[in-house]
């Protein structure tokens, strides 16, 4: 999943797109937030939103594929953050070389911070309840069942029996359910 969503976000952000002028680099960090604060309403929010959105999922499928379920929330936090600074910043550089686009240093901030949300949001919580599933799987194997019931998921076992012999005959042990 993780493989196919930064194809995916690549594709997307990589493609070129046709357009008469561009805007200036912007290399001062959080002047577009302000025009965005500034224009305020709708249309200020869809420019927040296409900074914190499309790196988002990234908050989510960075850990789980690390696929620890042991890991403390803040190192978790952090991997999951640095790699997603990492990751923000080789789209912004390699989106300013395609046409179309120009580099934004806030795309880099808002993607990193809507990775960071979603993480804080989701892994910790889910990890939680993982483990805690985790936990009650034992308890729930450890139940009693008759000695007779065989194992869910498997094939009963053979049980070795005496059976009564003729007198004088030695007693050999034969296995029940045996053909």
């Amino acid at each position: 999943m993780l493989a196919a969503y930064l194809v995916l976000v690549g594709w997307l952000v990589l493609r070129p797109v046709t357009a008469g002028w561009t805007y200036p680099a912007n290399l001062t960090p959080f002047a577009s937030v302000g025009q965005a604060l500034a224009v305020g309403g709708l249309a200020g929010a869809r420019q927040l939103a296409a900074g914190l959105l499309p790196l988002a999922p990234l908050g989510v499928l960075l850990p789980l594929a690390g696929g620890r379920l042991r890991t403390g929330w803040l190192p978790s936090f952090l991997h999951t953050s640095g790699g997603a600074a990492l990751l923000a910043t080789a789209l912004e550089i390699l989106k300013g070389w395609t046409p179309g686009h120009v580099l934004n240093v806030d795309n880099i901030l808002l993607g990193t911070l809507g990775v960071a949300a979603t993480h804080l949001a989701f892994v910790p919580t889910g990890r939680s309840v993982l483990r805690r599933r985790a936990a009650e799987a034992p308890a729930a194997a450890a139940a009693p069942r008759p000695s007779n019931a065989p194992t869910p998921g498997t094939a009963p076992a053979l049980q070795p029996t005496t059976v009564p012999t003729p007198l004088g005959a030695a007693h050999r042990p034969v296995l029940r359910g045996h053909p």
